[in-house]
């Protein structure tokens, strides 16, 4: 690989847990086994084709380092229906595509927005295995505060809530089943027994997850190397060439001191 010749992306593949779904993955295996494998996690309704996600496949191309990437079932290239999908179960497939497609070497959790509350539970569930984590703009516990009294009325009664999707001329569909999985899955209200580094970007002027989110989840890890970095002007997405650049720093700094 040269500089003038980008690396060869993944082929997409496919993993089964036997139950009729098929969980798309694109898997890069690190040229060295020491070399720390980074899982990027897409937030709700995204997927692994997204600009951080690419960068962040091109950053480990560039070093050497795995990466490991997944649509959840109902998501992107993974088949299913997406009124299906709720935070346990795709957080099943999470811890499944990391026991079988990564069995081996240490892991480097990178979540985006819902991804951040996965890469958490992850990290709760393997712990083992993790050695940092970074969260983009992450959003646990949105199922609560990301949702007025009205809405969860309206999720309990109607089974489903649509609400304008600043991204898309579709609107932005929440489903009981998710919301109520959500909800039992809350993290924000007790220490969170995480104690590997953990790095955050968070957008000053994110309208989707408040600031108020990230100091709290800075205040309940229970690690002693939390840092919270914050992007002046910054929105939810984080997408700009310079926030990708910030991102990609803080993801450097993990991998340095997972060696």
């Amino acid at each position: 690989m040269t500089a003038e010749t980008p690396p060869i992306e993944p082929d997409l593949s496919y993993l089964d847990p036997g139950d009729g779904r098929r969980i798309a993955l694109r898997h890069r295996v690190p040229l060295d086994p020491k070399l720390p494998t980074i899982v990027f996690l897409p937030g709700y309704a995204s997927d692994m084709e997204g600009q951080k996600a690419v960068a962040i496949d091109l950053f480990c191309a560039a070093r050497g380092i795995g990466c490991l990437r997944l649509d959840y079932s109902g998501t992107g290239s993974s088949p299913g229906a997406f009124a299906d999908g709720t935070l346990a179960r795709w957080l099943d497939e999470l811890l499944l595509a990391i026991d079988l497609g990564v069995p081996d070497g240490k892991l480097i959790l990178v979540g985006s927005s819902m991804g951040g509350w996965l890469a958490l539970h992850a990290a709760l569930r393997r712990p083992d295995r993790i050695a940092g984590l970074l969260g983009i703009a992450a959003a646990p516990d949105f199922t609560d505060w990301g949702f007025s009294t009205d809405d969860k009325m309206t999720l309990l009664r109607d089974g489903k809530l649509e609400r304008a999707n600043p991204y898309a001329p579709e609107p932005s569909l929440t489903y009981r089943g998710f919301w109520q999985s959500g909800e039992a899955m809350r993290l924000l209200g007790a220490v969170i027994d995480i104690v590997v580094p953990v790095r955050l970007v968070h957008g000053e002027k994110d309208q989707e997850v408040p600031i108020g989110v990230a100091l709290k989840l800075v205040e309940r890890l229970r690690s002693a190397d939390v840092q919270l970095k914050l992007i002046k002007s910054g929105g939810h997405r984080l997408s700009e060439p310079h926030e990708i650049h910030a991102i990609l720093v803080e993801l450097q700094g993990l991998v340095e001191l997972a060696k």
